[in-house]
């Protein structure tokens, strides 16, 4: 498997297909940034596909190849915060399912609930729970994609999992 800085130096030279590889590496944790804003699932596909030709576009800006994937994360982020500051949120069940790649038919009970409990913590902490798990980033990529501290980020991670113990 080749390293996000071989494959963004192989786009640079001019290999197209190497972005195809990165986009489909991505694809999932940009649709669960996007949607932990958004909460709508044509938002979300919206949101995903802009920040992936935004970045297509200023690849040959990114000074650290190694840091595509927290880079790629703020890009959607920004634009997933501009997008909820234009249009009036809603946040169905469905759409929090749909939108990560699991459609809430094929979840079972269980984590049926656990989601539940997930779209019902406040933003930050959804924030932070959907970029850690649903997005599979470390504590530190998420406390960058957020632009917020790392004991800040633990702190709103340990909150959410008590929460969610509650719920």
């Amino acid at each position: 498997m080749r390293t996000d800085t071989e494959l963004v130096n192989a786009v640079l030279d001019g290999e197209n297909q190497a972005f195809a590889v990165l986009v489909e590496r991505y694809e999932r944790p940009v649709r669960a940034v996007a949607m932990s804003v958004l909460r709508r699932r044509q938002a979300t596909d919206d949101i995903a596909q802009d920040a992936f030709i935004k970045a297509y576009e200023n690849l040959p800006k990114l000074r650290k190849t190694e840091a595509f994937g927290p880079w790629l994360m703020k890009i959607t982020s920004r634009f997933a915060l501009e997008a909820a500051q234009q249009k009036p949120k809603e946040s169905p069940l469905e759409a929090a399912t749909s939108a990560i790649g699991n459609p809430a038919g094929q979840l079972d009970e269980d984590n049926q609930k656990l989601l539940a409990a997930v779209v019902k913590l406040p933003r930050a902490e959804k924030q932070v729970i959907m970029l850690r798990y649903f997005g599979g980033n470390n504590v530190k990529d998420v406390a960058d994609i957020l632009g917020r501290g790392l004991g800040t980020v633990t702190k709103q991670l340990s909150r959410a999992h008590k929460r969610l113990r509650n719920i």
